[in-house]
C-alpha cells in the first residue's frame, strides 16, 4: 500500500529552493499536481539554472577578466610577430654579410649572362604591366589609343598574341611531353621495385663463408686486391684505411693499395705513417704515389692496375676515401662470383653517417635512397646492368681487362667502364642488403661541384661511346635501353625539361598569358613524383615540399653541366674532389681497432699501444681540422638571378589572380634565394 504524499513538506521545500536561488541543484523533486494513478509522489526534473541576476553575474566575465584576456592575446600576437621579425631580420643580416664579405672574383659564364639578360627583360615587362594594371588595361585592353603608352601597350598585346605566345606554347608542349615520359619511367621503376619486394627477388650466392676463419682452408678464399684512391683526404684517410685493414679475410689472400694523389706534403706524410702503422700489424698494405697526376681518379686506378703483382689477384674491391666498409664486406660480396663466370661486378649500397646533419644532407638522402632502392635494384634484377657507383664494389679483374681497363677520357670513369663491360657481354649484380658507410657533402659548394661532375660526365661519355653502342654485339633491346633510358631520358631529358619548364617557361608564361601552363603540370604531377621519390625514405615525408623545391633549384646546375658536357663548354674535364669533413664515428673506429688488434699481433703491449696510437692520431687529426683555412659562405649568382626572375613572375601572377601559379613561383623563388645566399647546408664564418 503506497504512502500518502506529504504536501506540506513539499511546499516548504519549494519555498526554500526559490529563496536560496541555488543554480547548482539541477535534479530536484517536484510535487505532482495532477490527479493520476501514479503511486509515486516525487518526480525528477532536469532544470536549467534560473535567470537570476546573481547567477548571470557569476557566470559572465568581469571587465578585469576581459582586459586580462585581451592582454594575453596581444602578448601572444606580439611574440609571434617578434619571432617572425627576428627571423626575417636575421635572414637580412646574413644576406647583407654575405654580400659585403670579400669573395673570389669569378668570370661570368655564358649561362649567367643569359639568365641576367632574361631577368632584365622580365623586370622591364613587370614595370610595364604594373603601369597597365593601375590604368585599368590589365583586364580590358585600351581601345582608344590616345597617347603613346596606350599605343605601345596595344602593339605589345598584338605581338605577344600573334608571334611570341604560339612559340612559347609549342616549347611548353614539348617540355610537358618529355615531363610525362620521364614520369612514366619513374612510375615503371617504382612498380618494378614493388614487384621485387612482393616476390622477394634478390641475388643468391652459391656459397657462403663462415663467420669464424680459424678452421677454414685458406685456399677457399680467392686473392683480392683492395684499392683506396685518395687525394688530399686529410679528414678521412685514417678511418678509410682502418676500415679496409680490419676486413675479416685471410691476410695472405688480400693486398691493400693506398693510391695517394695528394699534392700536400703534410697529408702525404700522414698517410705514409698510417700505412706503416698497419704494416707493422701484419697487414699486407702498400703506399703508392704518382709524381705526375694525370687522368685524375681513372689515371690513378689505371696506374695501380699496371703493377706486375696484380696478375696474381682475381678480384679488386674499390673504396673511395670517405667509405668505411664493415669487416664482413668481402665475405658478403665475393661469394656471388662463385659459379657466375660472366659476372663482372658486385655493387653494394651506400649508407650515410651524416644524413641528419642538416637540411641539405636530408634532401640528398631522399634522392640517393631512391637511386639505390629503386633504380639500381630494378636495373640489377631485370636487366643485370646499372651504372657503377665508383666505389663500394668488387670487380672481376678479367672483366676490367676484357673491356679495355680504366680510361682517362671522362670524369665519370666508373660509368665509362660499366658501359664498356656491358657492351662486352658482362653482367652486374646489385646487393641492396649490403651497405657501406660513407659521408654526404654538408656544404652547398661541395654538393654543387659533385652534381656538376655527375651530370657533365655522362654527356661526355654519351658523345664518345654512342657509335660503340650502335656497333656493339649486344641485342637491340639492350642498345635501346642504354641509349634512350640510361643516357637520354635519365641524364639529358630530366635536367633539360626540369630547368626549361620551371625556370624559364613558367615565369615567361606569366608575362605571355596567351600561352598556358596547366596547374597539373605545375603542382599535381610534380607532387606525385615527389611522393614516389620519397617512398624509399618514409621518415623523410615531412621534407617532401622542401625536396620538390630544392630539386627544381638544383636543375640550373644540372642543366648547365649537361650542356657543358654535351658541347664541351667550360670546365667539362675538370675534376674537383668533393670536400669531406670526416663525420664518421671516431669512437667506433677506435673500438674496431681494439677488437681487431689481437689477431694482428700476439704481443699484449702492442694491443695497448695501437689503441693509444689511434687516440693520439685522432687528436692530431682534430687539431689539423681546427687549424685549417677558414672558409666563407659564397654567393651563387645564377641562383640569385633566377630567384629574382621567379619573384618578379610571382608579382605578375598576383596581378592576374592566377592562384596556384603564384604560390609555386613565390615559394620556388624564395628557395632559389635561400640557396643563392648559401643559407642551406653547412654554415661557416
Amino acid at each position: 500500500m503506497s504512502r500518502k504524499p506529504n504536501y506540506e513538506f513539499q511546499e516548504w521545500w519549494n519555498k526554500q529552493r526559490e529563496n536560496h536561488g541555488s543554480h547548482h541543484d539541477l535534479f530536484l523533486p517536484e510535487t505532482t499536481t495532477t490527479t493520476t494513478n501514479d503511486p509515486s509522489f516525487l518526480t525528477v526534473e532536469i532544470r536549467t539554472p534560473t535567470a537570476d541576476s546573481t547567477v548571470g553575474k557569476d557566470r559572465s566575465r568581469s571587465a578585469r577578466q576581459i582586459s586580462w584576456l585581451c592582454l594575453l592575446r596581444f602578448q601572444q600576437i606580439k611574440n609571434s610577430v617578434a619571432y617572425l621579425t627576428n627571423g626575417f631580420l636575421s635572414l637580412l643580416k646574413t644576406a647583407r654579410r654575405r654580400i659585403a664579405s670579400p669573395s673570389r672574383r669569378r668570370s661570368e659564364s655564358k649561362m649567367y649572362r643569359a639568365i641576367k639578360a632574361f631577368l632584365v627583360i622580365l623586370v622591364v615587362l613587370l614595370v610595364f604591366e604594373l603601369v597597365a594594371y593601375f590604368k585599368g588595361w590589365h583586364f580590358s585592353p585600351p581601345k582608344v589609343r590616345s597617347d603613346y603608352v596606350e599605343i605601345v601597350y596595344a602593339e605589345w598585346i598584338e605581338i605577344r598574341a600573334r608571334y611570341l605566345a604560339p612559340a612559347l606554347q609549342s616549347l611548353t608542349n614539348v617540355c610537358v611531353f618529355l615531363f610525362l615520359v620521364q614520369s612514366v619511367d619513374r612510375v615503371v621503376l617504382v612498380l618494378g621495385c614493388v614487384w621485387i619486394k612482393l616476390r622477394r627477388l634478390k641475388p643468391v650466392a652459391l656459397m657462403e663463408y663462415p663467420a669464424d676463419t680459424d678452421d677454414v682452408k685458406v685456399e677457399d678464399y680467392p686473392m683480392v686486391l683492395v684499392q683506396i684512391p685518395m687525394c688530399n683526404e686529410r679528414e678521412v684517410y685514417q678511418q678509410s684505411i682502418a676500415s679496409v685493414c680490419v676486413q675479416d679475410w685471410p691476410r695472405e689472400r688480400m693486398l691493400v693499395q693506398v693510391l695517394d694523389d695528394s699534392d700536400d706534403l703534410d697529408v702525404q706524410d700522414l698517410i705514409k705513417a698510417e700505412v706503416q702503422k698497419w704494416q707493422q700489424r701484419g697487414v699486407h698494405i702498400l703506399y703508392r704515389h704518382r709524381l705526375i697526376r694525370t687522368g685524375y681518379k681513372a689515371g690513378n686506378l689505371k696506374s695501380a692496375m699496371s703493377c706486375d703483382y696484380v696478375k696474381d689477384y682475381e678480384f679488386v674491391a674499390i673504396f673511395d676515401a670517405d667509405f668505411q666498409p664493415s669487416p664482413d664486406f668481402l665475405k658478403k660480396t665475393v661469394p656471388y662470383f662463385k659459379g657466375n663466370d660472366d659476372l663482372a661486378l658486385v655493387q653494394a649500397r651506400w649508407a650515410f653517417v651524416n644524413r641528419d646533419e642538416n637540411l641539405l644532407t636530408r634532401l640528398q638522402y631522399i634522392n640517393l635512397s631512391f637511386h639505390f632502392e629503386v633504380e639500381q635494384q630494378v636495373n640489377g634484377v631485370f636487366i643485370n646492368f646499372f651504372g657503377f657507383n665508383g666505389t663500394a664494389g668488387v670487380w672481376r679483374i678479367k672483366a676490367l681487362e676484357d673491356c679495355g681497363g680504366w680510361l682517362e677520357r671522362t670524369t665519370v670513369e666508373d660509368m665509362d667502364i660499366a658501359v664498356r663491360a656491358h657492351l662486352c657481354g658482362w653482367k652486374f649484380i646489385y646487393l641492396n642488403d649490403v651497405q657501406c658507410l660513407c659521408e654526404l657533402p654538408e656544404s652547398y659548394e661541395a654538393y654543387k661541384k659533385q652534381q656538376y661532375r655527375w651530370h657533365s660526365g655522362p654527356m661526355q661519355l654519351f658523345r664518345l661511346c654512342f657509335m660503340d653502342i650502335i656497333h656493339s654485339k649486344v641485342s637491340w633491346a639492350k642498345k635501346a635501353n642504354m641509349i634512350f633510358l640510361f643516357f637520354l631520358l635519365r641524364k639529358l631529358i630530366l635536367p633539360f625539361y626540369s630547368f626549361t619548364l620551371f625556370c624559364i617557361i613558367l615565369p615567361l608564361s606569366m608575362f605571355l598569358p596567351e600561352a598556358t601552363l596547366p596547374a597539373w603540370v605545375v603542382m599535381y604531377v610534380p607532387g606525385i613524383m615527389s611522393v614516389l621519390n620519397i617512398l624509399p625514405a618514409p621518415r623523410s615525408f615531412p621534407f617532401i615540399v622542401p625536396f620538390l623545391l630544392f630539386e627544381n633549384t638544383m636543375s640550373v646546375t644540372k642543366f648547365n653541366a649537361m650542356i657543358s658536357g654535351l658541347f664541351k663548354f667550360g670546365s667539362t674535364y675538370e675534376w674537383i674532389v668533393t670536400k669531406k669533413l670526416g663525420r664518421s664515428s671516431e669512437a667506433d673506429l677506435i673500438s674496431i681497432m681494439e677488437n681487431e688488434s689481437a689477431p694482428l699481433s700476439e704481443n699484449p703491449s702492442h694491443k695497448r699501444s695501437s689503441s693509444e696510437s689511434g687516440i693520439s692520431e685522432l687528436t692530431k687529426l682534430e687539431m689539423n681540422r681546427k687549424s685549417g683555412k677558414n672558409r666563407r659562405n659564397l654567393l651563387y649568382r645564377k641562383e640569385l638571378a633566377l630567384a629574382f626572375i621567379l619573384l618578379s613572375a610571382s608579382v605578375r601572377s598576383l596581378l592576374s589572380a592566377q592562384g596556384i601559379h603564384f604560390y609555386f613561383l613565390l615559394f620556388q623563388g624564395v628557395t632559389f634565394l635561400v640557396v643563392g645566399l648559401d643559407l642551406i647546408g653547412e654554415q661557416v664564418s
